[in-house]
């Protein structure tokens, strides 16, 4: 199976950003030896919540330290970018790891993050939708044009001209029914970012499967799990990821994200955040903060590996990206946690057959056909 390591620089806890960019980034570049398949990271601005304003720059940069893992992001939040640069940006990337880079699509959900780039959120469905239409024809044919509602491109060709295919190593966040509906319209994967029961993602992984076979005459791609391990060989250290640090993660979650805010109600294309903060409103915060923290891992590398394999035969998954540096964890326990993991749970998860790889790699360029 395949495996990533999901890096997201969260500086809490007064952790300086120079630190925490030291220490995710020499993990990054530790993770192809330790087995990693696949590195990620989010896109964020503005807050100590993650410090990853640029996805690509970053990515490139571990191209060129690299050779083998694939290299996503999870995902680029289209409504703050013109199209041309992100599909510009993916090709890029593309030719300068060797056709190692997938595709990570988002609509978004910060406030503040549409606040300061001065947008308006309720339009972010709508671009999304044709944000990603125009994208995605872009990679395939090396020429993107739109005539849309709110996105209106002349034809233009991107250079340098796509490497290959982005088919089958495209993916986008959805949570909502209705971004589900979309993937499935679109033809891509689905990043399933732990935060619902998992039963419920089960249910709505299959309407998206037969969604995805009556509009596109084919199997969808098996989603990738984003989830958040600690791992540990002592059970009071185990305990204590759940307690402190996966907690400190759902806090922020909540916080950067305003879940528990009843204003959502009232965006375009929010409904559903809207619904879960009358949800939290009349359950509590605090226990809405433990049922996110417990839709996490943690425990023993037995315990760890055995959830894992559990949630991934549960979805049908064909990939996880985990995230083993989160809430505000000292250094010390970060690399204790990213080692133990690497050593004792990654090899037991390789073992496990999914029944392919997502993406392709290719060892040297691949020509592309222009539309006409």
């Amino acid at each position: 199976m395949h495996v990533g390591l999901g890096l997201t620089m969260q500086a809490l806890d007064g952790k300086a950003d120079a630190e925490v960019y030291r220490r995710e980034l020499g993990l990054a570049v530790r993770a192809e030896d330790a087995g990693f398949d696949s590195i990620w990271f989010s896109e964020h601005h503005f807050s100590d919540y993650q410090l990853t304003p640029q996805t690509p720059m970053v990515l490139s940069w571990l191209a060129g330290q690299t050779k083998r893992v694939k290299l996503g992001q999870m995902v680029t939040v289209l409504p703050w970018h013109d199209p041309v640069r992100v599909a510009e940006s993916y090709v890029v990337l593309d030719h300068l790891s060797g056709g190692r880079a997938i595709a990570g699509l988002g609509r978004g959900l910060g406030r503040i993050e549409f606040n300061n780039f001065r947008l308006v959120m309720g339009e972010s469905r709508r671009r999304f939708t044709e944000y990603s239409a125009a994208i995605l024809e872009a990679l395939e044919t090396g020429y993107i044009e739109y005539d849309g509602e709110l996105y209106k491109q002349p034809r233009v060709a991107i250079r340098p001209k796509p490497l290959a295919s982005f088919k089958g190593r495209t993916f986008a966040a959805a949570v909502s029914p209705a971004s589900i509906e979309l993937m499935a319209r679109m033809g891509v994967g689905i990043l399933v970012i732990a935060q619902k029961p998992w039963e419920t993602a089960q249910a709505e992984l299959a309407d998206y499967r037969e969604r995805f076979r009556e509009l596109n005459g084919s199997e969808a791609p098996k989603p990738v799990l984003v989830l958040v391990v600690g791992v540990s060989h002592d059970p009071q250290q185990a305990r204590r990821m759940r307690e402190v640090y996966l907690q400190r993660w759902a806090r922020s979650t909540v916080e950067h994200y305003e879940f528990d805010n009843p204003g959502f109600a009232e965006i375009e294309g929010y409904e559903y955040y809207g619904a879960l903060a009358a949800n939290i409103a009349k359950h509590g915060l605090e226990r809405f903060n433990g049922f996110l923290a417990d839709l996490q891992v943690w425990g023993s590398p037995e315990q760890v590996t055995e959830k894992l394999l559990d949630y991934t035969q549960r979805c049908d998954a064909g990939a996880l990206v985990i995230d083993v540096t989160f809430g505000g964890m000292p250094d010390d326990e970060a690399r204790a946690n990213f080692e133990l993991f690497a050593t004792e749970v990654l090899p037991e998860l390789k073992r496990y057959d999914v029944g392919g790889d997502i993406g392709v790699t290719y060892d040297a360029p691949v020509g592309v056909q222009s539309a006409g």
